[in-house]
């Protein structure tokens, strides 16, 4: 389940479960990717909410306040920058705000549009998740006393990773503009990243470019293989 206990929220953090009471938008369109930080929060006590868009986003966002909003910059139907710089300007703002990508030049556009911090993908590390967090929370929602640091790497199920490869396919499928192309290069290039698969990130990476409507060719070979080797459900 992706929630705690209506009850958590009468509750105060605990040194086992630092983020007790508090919620979490998770921003993110890749499941694998999401499937991380739904772990880490869930170890760490917060009640969890997910949107696989910006759209998405802006629903959750009509019903109900996060405390911490983690925001993937790539999104199918924009820029999470976008939405970054939106909540950093909001007034009341969000105590929390993040930003993520496997991207290594994303994070300065992060900061720039106003989050507080940046995860870099791939998110294995339970203590940089929580610390990451906890600095930048008001001293009143930190659990008392000191806090041992857990040593845990948290390993997504591989199932998810399938279920990224599929959606990969489809959108390429459905790609009908060089726009298309750059956001099926971009997904698949943080997944590539996250599981250290350097053929799909360069397959990927090519049908960026400016000849990438005929590379598809060679990335839709790969992610059929990867598929076709990928655990059964």
């Amino acid at each position: 389940m992706d929630d705690l206990s209506p009850f958590s929220l009468l509750q105060t953090p605990t040194v086992a479960h630092p983020l007790l009471g508090q919620t979490i938008l998770i921003v993110e369109d890749s499941l694998f990717a999401c499937e991380a930080l739904r772990q880490m929060s869930l170890r760490s006590g917060a009640r969890i909410r997910r949107a696989d868009s910006l759209a998405a986003a802006h629903r959750h966002l009509r019903v109900y306040r996060p405390t911490v909003a983690i925001i993937d910059l790539g999104l199918p139907d924009g820029s999470g920058a976008e939405l970054i710089e939106e909540l950093s300007n909001a007034v009341p703002r969000l105590p929390v705000i993040l930003g993520t990508s496997g991207d290594v030049f994303a994070e300065d556009a992060s900061i720039a549009a106003g989050s507080d911090g940046f995860l870099a993908k791939p998110v294995s590390s339970l203590a940089v998740f929580q610390t990451l967090i906890l600095r930048h929370l008001p001293a009143d929602l930190h659990p008392p006393g000191p806090r041992k640091m857990p040593n845990d790497r948290i390993a997504p199920d591989p199932v998810s990773l399938k279920d990224d490869l599929a959606h990969a396919v489809e959108a390429l499928e459905g790609a009908a503009s060089a726009r298309d192309l750059a956001y099926v290069a971009q997904f698949l290039s943080g997944i590539a990243r996250s599981v250290e698969d350097k053929g799909l990130l360069d397959a990927a990476n090519a049908i960026s470019g400016a000849d990438g409507r005929n590379r598809v060719a060679t990335l839709r070979t790969a992610l059929q293989h990867r598929l076709a080797n990928q655990p059964r459900i």
